[in-house]
């Protein structure tokens, strides 16, 4: 049996899964319409390349990626273009953004397959560029490409792949159903995953002991492969990436760590169905299981559901009592978030639809002073001090948050759900963990001017070395033709007949002007290690760009995030840019040595 680990602290909320595994995973007819939201990962939304009135087929392209972290988007069924528009999407403050929306025509004709099934012949960059362009991301957490995810580098090689099927939030049994009857294609998947990453030493499936049919399941597929299944007390919330890597390696990884910088990936079992079914099957990502649940339902069940279909066509075949529903909730009760509208479309995080009678979630209580009992450092899996971020964040005191390792909080919840004075204190975290983004791109913004400003004073500093080694050039020409016509005119001397020596005040007058050209001039050795610095400081600008954009998580706003991206293409020319200088200028100087040399 597999070694385990006990993460700190964590939580045992009422699990609330059984309802919805009592059958197995349904299909919904096919909605009237379709609503693609065309930012469902981090990173630069996807640009549409259909038009309106464009006939469309399942699984075609219908929006490019756009920039290195992005994802294209594809038509979920058959039907027609019918608008191109900002519509309310899947977010907590009911927002709006860009969208497709698909008139179905009902058909749900599909365009050709192109499978690859020999692919443990193929090449990592050739099953890369298969799940890139299936427009798959991360379908258990924020949404990272998983092509990029799964691209450490070869600085960065893996021996650990770990594949998460813990699902510890209460109500969602999404993979729990998946694996009970897609385990086969689940870890045709790994074998997948496998080969891209190099066949990692160790392969692990983390699962909580509360699925023990899931458990089973996998068990015969998994005989004499070299991966493991490990299951592991329940406890919320063994799910979080960094947690799960600690129960089954005992491996904490420092703050703003990536599991790739010690070896490890960790895929989710929706994004590793997706992948099989894209290489083998050759099929995009185009639907997800979605757990329906909630007693204001009177049918709890998992359902394949197709990317961009309204929550209100799922309810409506749930029996939905809007009357019995305290509020309607994309997610878990414990990091998902309250919908304003029941039209917004499901996307490829969409793992739960949440519909809880008053009994199960009342209406929040209004919060109360902090009395300092502790329970919420007690409960974070993370060992952070949730209070002292709560006092930082009321202060917008951004140095200590930081300090503190604000972002290193997971926003799983816990210390909201054990405190007694019903302090939203994940909200505090949020909007802090907001405001520290924001500034971080104001400065990346000032940077970015910075960076202009000293390139076009080095510009124009190189330009009036130019006209003025031009002037000098043309006075000492001047001077020269001068002195040349001065000697042919030159008085006789009538004691003995030679010519008067010609002034030496010209000659003094050029090389003066030649010395105080000279010594503004910058040698080439100074001018090198000027471009060099220059190089040194974009390259720094593009790692922090890089990591901020790595750092991104769900609670940052489109705008914000297109401004992260933007930053880092930004960062990445200014390299580029300052790379070309240099290259000009070594060219240069050895082109002057060799007509020197001459």
């Amino acid at each position: 049996m597999t070694k385990t680990w006990v993460t700190p602290g964590g939580v045992h909320p009422p699990e609330n899964k059984h309802q919805s595994v009592t059958m197995p995973i349904g299909h919904l007819p096919i909605p009237e319409k379709l609503l693609v939201q065309l930012s469902q990962h981090i990173g630069a939304p996807a640009k549409p390349c259909v038009t309106i009135g464009q006939i469309v087929l399942k699984g075609q392209k219908i929006a490019e990626a756009v920039g290195a972290v992005s994802v294209p988007m594809h038509a979920p069924t058959s039907g027609t273009i019918s608008a191109i528009e900002d519509r309310p999407i899947a977010h907590s403050s009911g927002m709006s953004g860009p969208c497709i929306e698909i008139t179905t025509d009902g058909q749900d004709l599909w365009i050709d397959h192109d499978p690859l099934t020999d692919y443990e012949n193929a090449s990592p960059e050739a099953l890369l560029q298969i799940i890139s362009e299936a427009g798959i991301a991360g379908m258990g957490g924020a949404g990272f490409p998983s092509a990029i995810k799964l691209n450490p580098g070869s600085r960065r090689p893996i021996n650990t792949l770990i594949i998460n099927a813990t699902e510890c939030e209460p109500y969602i049994t999404a993979d729990d159903s998946a694996i009970r009857e897609r385990s086969a294609e689940i870890v045709e998947g790994i074998h997948i995953l496998s080969r891209i990453l190099g066949n990692p030493s160790k392969i692990l499936i983390g699962i909580e002991d509360n699925k023990p049919e899931a458990i089973e399941a996998l068990k015969p597929h998994v005989a004499d492969t070299g991966i493991s299944v490990v299951s592991f007390p329940t406890k919320y919330p063994s799910g979080g990436e960094k947690q799960l890597i600690y129960i089954l390696t005992g491996q904490e990884l420092p703050s703003a760590t990536l599991p790739a910088d010690a070896g490890m990936v960790c895929v989710n079992i929706g994004t590793t169905y997706a992948v099989k079914r894209a290489v083998v099957n050759g099929e995009p990502l185009i639907s997800r299981v979605t757990t329906v649940t909630g007693d204001a339902c009177g049918m709890n069940r998992n359902y394949e559901t197709l990317i961009g279909t309204p929550v209100r066509h799922l309810l409506e075949h749930n029996e939905f009592n809007s009357d019995a529903c305290s509020r309607l909730i994309m997610g878990g009760p414990m990091m998902g978030f309250s919908l304003s509208s029941a039209n917004v479309p499901i996307v490829k995080t969409t793992n739960c639809i949440l519909a809880p009678s008053y009994s199960e979630i009342p209406d929040d209580e209004p919060a109360q002073p902090c009395i300092r009992c502790g329970l919420c450092a007690e409960a974070c899996p993370a060992s952070l001090l949730p209070q002292q971020l709560y006092w930082y964040a009321q202060a917008n005191d951004h140095d200590r948050l930081e300090a503190h390792n604000l972002f290193d909080c997971i926003e799983c919840g816990a210390c909201s759900y054990v405190c007694p004075s019903n302090i939203p204190l994940v909200q505090h975290y949020r909007h802090s963990k907001g405001d520290i983004v924001k500034v971080r791109q104001e400065k990346v913004v000032s940077d970015h001017a910075r960076s202009r400003f000293e390139f076009r004073k080095q510009r124009m500093e190189l330009a009036e070395q130019e006209k003025e080694a031009k002037r000098i050039a043309r006075r000492e020409a001047s001077e020269k033709a001068k002195a040349s016509a001065g000697k042919k005119t030159a008085p006789v001397d009538a004691s003995n007949g030679s010519a008067a020596p010609a002034s030496s005040s010209a000659a003094d007058i050029i090389a003066a002007a030649q010395a105080r050209a000279v010594s503004k001039q910058v040698s080439p050795e100074q001018q090198q290690a000027k471009f060099e610095r220059s190089i040194a400081g974009a390259e720094m600008r593009v790692q922090m760009a890089a990591e901020k954009l790595a750092e991104a998580d769900a609670s940052l706003t489109q705008e914000q995030k297109n401004t992260l991206d933007a930053a880092l293409e930004g960062a990445q020319q200014k390299l580029d840019q300052a790379q070309r200088r240099l290259e000009e200028h070594l060219e240069q100087h050895k082109e002057l040595n060799e007509e020197q040399v001459k």
